[in-house]
């Protein structure tokens, strides 16, 4: 029998194939074409503590080998999330993993407060709908210009040392590859307390529509994911991985098996699959199937095997 299971934080993952959070919603649209406790796990749609409209104007472009994101973090807000969303997240056989953004360290600790005291109130009666929570500090800080969190260690640090404090569930953080330095934003967070790190979120980047002369985006610039970025974050997730002892979930472009076991191989516990989500509407269980393929014929009977062997 071969093994792809892995460990993070007491979480279980039955395989290393998790949806990354903007691509897969709250998983009800995908789940109309394919099992979804066949998945290793599921980070669910961006949440603040209070309902977002998101950007104005075009808000997805396709670029070469890639695609251009300005949504803004759309969400319906964490009390709908866990009174509309939850119930069903209950009965997935899948790690369910909440995504927490906040434009200010307030929004930041109010919301993981209200999703610990809710996932609790369910504990204490036999139920569950939250595994894990990814905290996003690639969000705009409002109080400080608008520069994002995840871009500076320290200001990073009191947003880390903040939710690490409230909540008693399983904290992974998702860096920004736009950070100062990416190393030692992961360091710091194993330092905080952090369980595992997620890498890596979009790059900035911009595309300008040369006949108006503006930027097609109404935010002048957005995110960029997909394969164009997938060697650079792929070299991320090896530098992370070498410098950390906690766990780290790698994405950045992946679409295919193959992309899997390069992220596996340069030491990720997990990978998420984002982009791909767009392209194929059952990537998850193809990519699951692809996987099993090739372990099969490489003679792998676990992922141990070939974790972080860079």
């Amino acid at each position: 029998m071969m093994d792809m299971s892995c460990n993070i934080a007491g979480v279980h993952f039955k395989n290393p194939v998790v949806m990354a959070s903007g691509t897969f919603g709250f998983g009800k649209e995908y789940g109309n074409y394919y099992d979804l406790n066949l998945l290793g796990g599921i980070s669910g749609k961006g949440l603040t503590l209070h309902p977002k409209e998101g950007n104005s104007g075009i808000r997805v472009y396709e670029t070469a080998s890639g695609l251009l994101n300005s949504v803004g973090l759309e969400n319906p807000g964490i009390p709908m999330f866990l009174r509309e969303e939850c119930p069903r997240w209950e009965g997935l056989d899948t790690a369910r993993i909440v995504n927490l953004g906040g434009n200010t360290l307030q929004d930041y600790v109010d919301g993981a407060l209200m999703i610990e005291q809710d996932e609790a109130a369910r504990r204490r009666e036999g139920r569950s709908a939250i595994d894990m929570i990814e905290l996003n500090i690639s969000c705009p800080n409002v109080k400080a210009g608008g520069m994002a969190y995840g871009i500076k260690t320290e200001t990073a640090r009191e947003v880390v040392r903040e939710i690490r404090a409230v909540t008693s569930l399983p904290l992974v953080v998702k860096l920004s590859p736009n950070a100062e330095d990416i190393v030692g934003m992961a360091v710091m967070c194993e330092t905080e307390g952090a369980d595992g790190i997620s890498l890596v979120n979009t790059f900035s980047a911009m595309k300008i529509d040369i006949r108006n002369r503006r930027s097609v985006f109404d935010n002048l610039y957005a995110g960029l994911s997909g394969p164009a970025i997938k060697p650079i974050a792929l070299r991320m997730v090896h530098q992370v991985s070498r410098a950390v002892s906690i766990p780290v979930m790698g994405m950045g472009g992946i679409s295919s098996a193959e992309d899997i076991v390069e992220f596996i191989m340069a030491g990720a516990a997990v990978i998420q699959v984002g982009t791909f989500n767009f392209i194929n509407l059952r990537a998850g269980k193809e990519l699951i199937e692809g996987l099993e393929q090739f372990m099969m014929e490489q003679k792998v009977n676990s992922l141990d095997e070939i974790r972080g062997i860079l």
